[in-house]
């Protein structure tokens, strides 16, 4: 569980900030934010960020990345 989520790749555009935004305050699950980004270059670092830490941990990181960037 040492592998870093590139946010900047996750974070590219205005639909994707609104989708991780949703997934980090509860409004979508863990797979429906999945479905945002599959078939997208995000799609694989989203999918290891649910693999390896799970739905819980990824949307405290989420928050974090989010709060660090000012969405």
């Amino acid at each position: 569980m040492t592998g870093t989520t590139d946010w900047n790749m996750v974070l590219t555009n205005r639909s994707n900030v609104d989708a991780v935004r949703n997934f980090a305050s509860g409004n979508t699950s863990g797979r429906e934010f999945y479905a945002n980004f599959a078939n997208t270059p995000s799609g694989g670092v989203v999918r290891n960020l649910l693999r390896t830490h799970g739905v819980d941990r990824a949307r405290v990181l989420a928050r974090k990345a989010l709060n660090r960037r000012g969405n």
